[in-house]
């Protein structure tokens, strides 16, 4: 059953270095409630004491990279060119909008500002994550946890910083540090989750993606993360359930119709099986998993 858990866990971590999918990560997010640029000082007062890692700010709002949004947030930034919030506001907007070496320069302005600013720090970290550069992600998120040693969603990120890289150990050390500071972010749960699910720890892994479930109902990837653990258990029946489930909030998502053929597949349901591996291969022609499986059950 081993090969079958690969579906579920390593496509998850292809999507998890996406920021601008559906809103798993926006559970705790503060931005939401700077939306207006009516007042500016109460603006950056809010914002001040509640931003989030950019992680969490760039899912709240479609609009945030928009052009008009960064021209506001540029007016705000020119009215007060001494605000470290309004620089790290506003680039959490370049990063929504894919303009990651703007974003650097506000992050790190930010940080000039105010070197205690441990936000500015896992906000820049995560842009080092998203461009290729982990080493500099480590730095930052462990600064911020230098400075705030309880700030829970810097080890989330760092955690997965670590676990992109293999560091499994390092890893789970930081999500299980998060978790023991009572973090509500449902990527701690769901990050452990999979960590345990590679050891084939299935049931405490299934425990932790339940958990992820209850703080994020709407997000797909904890369900078909659930589902394989299911599948390696043979528990075919939740398994298909959690499956339909991700697929009903995101039916463009590949590597659950491969493990809905998976299923179909073990209950030697071959018609039904191809036709969810040719789903995922239409979705991600370079998905081999859903290749191999359409050339298992070809009639």
């Amino acid at each position: 059953m081993k090969q079958i858990g690969i579906a579920g866990i390593v496509p998850y971590m292809r999507s998890d270095r996406n920021i601008g999918g559906k809103a798993f990560f926006a559970k705790r997010a503060g931005f939401a409630r700077c939306a207006s640029f009516l007042a500016l000082t109460a603006f950056l007062a809010a914002c001040s004491s509640t931003s989030g890692t950019l992680e969490q700010a760039v899912q709240l709002d479609p609009a945030q990279g928009s052009q008009n949004n960064i021209a506001s947030l540029t007016r705000v930034v020119e009215a007060n060119p001494s605000s470290p919030e309004a620089y790290n506001i506003r680039g959490t907007a370049y990063g929504r909008a894919g303009k990651n070496r703007d974003a650097l320069a506000d992050f790190t302005k930010a940080i000039e500002l105010n070197p205690k600013f441990y936000q500015a720090y896992a906000n820049r970290a995560l842009i080092h994550r998203q461009t290729g550069n982990p080493a500099d992600a480590v730095k930052d998120y462990t600064k911020a946890l230098r400075i705030n040693p309880s700030y829970d969603d810097a080890y989330i990120g760092r955690g997965n910083v670590y676990r992109f890289a293999g560091r499994q150990k390092e890893a789970l050390t930081d999500y299980e540090r998060a978790i023991r500071l009572g973090t509500t972010n449902p990527r701690a749960y769901h990050s452990r989750g999979l960590i345990l699910q590679s050891e084939n720890q299935h049931d405490r892994a299934i425990d932790d993606f339940t958990t992820a479930i209850s703080l994020a109902p709407d997000a797909p990837e904890p369900y078909n993360a659930r589902g394989v653990s299911y599948i390696a258990t043979s528990d075919l029946e939740n398994a298909l359930a959690d499956i339909n489930r991700a697929l009903t909030l995101n039916d463009r998502y590949a590597e659950a119709w491969v493990n809905h053929g998976l299923i179909f597949e073990q209950r030697n349901e071959r018609r039904k099986a191809f036709k969810s591996y040719s789903r995922a291969a239409n979705l991600d022609r370079d998905y081999k998993p859903a290749r191999d499986g359409m050339s298992r059950t070809r009639s």
